[in-house]
């Protein structure tokens, strides 16, 4: 099988081949670190080998939970969760689906998402929809406490109870936690729900490859024996013996942190497929949550192209000379769609009849490549043969594993994200929970 592939040539303008691969040393150590769990953050590196981990009864019984659930013909499968607990599952199924199923008339669940958000519109949308479809869900939270998707479950329970009768409510439920403690892991034995466990060494951002995206992913109607073969190649081919010249996690990894130092402070993942948009988002928490802290990091942003070069495309031509652009392509498309000739050409796009749309598109791609690298934008590309299950599960591991070698040369421990608890804390106290008596009162006299 083929391989993604990286391409960082089009950086050399802006810093030297020879300081990108001076990174090899350190980055071989920060391999090293990450295979033999000796760095910053090493109770969490459970993601590292998990491809190869995973084991044929594991995806057996995913495929079996789906096949049950889509053999009670649900329309609809809600995935309560938030951040990692979500954004995994979105990315794949959202590459991987017909843009336009559901208005065709799809026989594969739709995948809708809970507990994202704290939107009441969205959330009463959503009950008002379940109450006309046939549904099941899954929950996914390690402790079972977070506000959103807490908040989701209480009123998405209730309603399935109230719809099906509790019995049969407990075979459309499937909770996704903590193999001992929480609150969730609490409920779903007390009222008997199929249960999967989240590793307690893999974190959320991290966490696509185990029943927290996997199972979606099948019920999708993916092929998530695919997907995970792609990461299972990927890891071998990033690992601890693939020499820096090999091994495009490091060259990835070094080649971000030496532009990094060279003042580029933004990262903007690029693409020219819409159905990225969403995997753009997930690598926005993986990268963000893992290196933004202690004062450090590349901010993350991300572009759909064309349709953001309508936008964005003057700043990122012009704007302040801070970014560069990693630009996810696609070398094969699924269809093949020609542009017409047309008698009156009022348009003026004949030149263009009897080409492919996706050659178009990929002139596009090149010509802002050219022209943003001439504006002062440096260009890495990573290219995918093509979009399916396979190539996606390389791409996944592939950005996992650059991301912890990156926050390691960073120096930052890319496994903890300490600052998400700051907004929670206010939450709580403006909310007056229990236990929080005092912030309330510090920060209500702050108002």
């Amino acid at each position: 099988m083929e391989k993604i592939s990286l391409n960082f040539e089009k950086t050399l303008d802006f810093v030297s081949k020879e300081a990108v691969f001076g990174y090899a040393e350190e980055l071989q150590k920060n391999n090293e670190a990450l295979h033999n769990k000796t760095g910053k953050g090493n109770d969490f590196l459970g993601w590292v080998n998990l491809p190869t981990s995973i084991s044929e009864a594991e995806l057996a019984d995913y495929e079996a939970t789906a096949k049950a659930l889509q053999d009670k013909k649900i329309e609809v499968f809600v995935v309560v969760g938030i951040g990692g607990s979500y954004l995994g599952a979105k990315a794949v199924v959202d590459a991987l689906s017909d843009s336009f199923a559901q208005l065709k008339g799809s026989d594969k669940p739709l995948i809708l998402f809970a507990g994202q958000n704290i939107g009441e519109d969205y959330l009463y949308e959503l009950r008002e929809l379940l109450k006309t479809k046939e549904y099941a869900m899954a929950v996914i939270s390690k402790s079972g406490t977070t506000t959103e998707p807490a908040l989701a479950f209480r009123l998405l329970k209730q309603d399935i109870e109230d719809k099906y009768g509790k019995e049969e409510a407990v075979s459309r439920i499937v909770a996704v936690t903590d193999a001992e403690r929480g609150a969730l892991k609490q409920l779903a034995t007390s009222e008997g729900y199929k249960t999967y466990v989240i590793p307690d060494d893999v974190g959320g951002r991290y966490s696509v490859l185990t029943p927290v995206g996997l199972l979606a992913i099948a019920v999708a109607g993916f092929d998530i024996r695919a997907l995970v073969q792609g990461a299972v190649d990927m890891e071998k081919s990033t690992g601890v013996d693939v020499p820096f010249e090999e091994n495009m996690a490091s060259q990835y990894a070094a080649v971000r942190n030496e532009l990094y130092k060279s003042g580029k402070m933004i990262e903007i993942m690029v693409n020219y497929n819409p159905k990225l948009h969403f995997f753009a988002e997930w690598w926005k928490q993986l990268y963000g949550e893992s290196e933004g802290k202690e004062g450090k990091g590349i901010f993350p942003a991300s572009v759909d192209f064309t349709s953001d070069l309508h936008s964005m495309g003057q700043y990122i031509q012009e704007g302040e000379r801070k970014l560069f652009e990693t630009v996810l392509t696609i070398a094969s498309p699924d269809r093949d769609v020609r542009v017409p000739s047309d008698e009156a050409n009022l348009d003026s796009l004949n030149y263009l009849a009897g080409k492919r749309v996706d050659e178009v598109n990929k002139m596009a791609e090149l010509g802002t490549m050219i022209a943003h690298v001439d504006g002062g934008v440096p260009n890495i590309l990573i290219e995918l043969p093509k979009m399916n299950e396979y190539y996606l599960g390389q791409l996944i591991y592939f950005f996992e594993k650059a991301c912890g070698l990156s926050g390691y040369t960073l120096g930052v421990n890319p496994f903890d994200q300490p600052g998400v608890e700051a907004y929670k804390k206010n939450m709580f106290a403006l909310l007056e929970k229990p236990g929080f008596e005092e912030a309330t009162k510090e920060i209500k006299a702050r108002l």
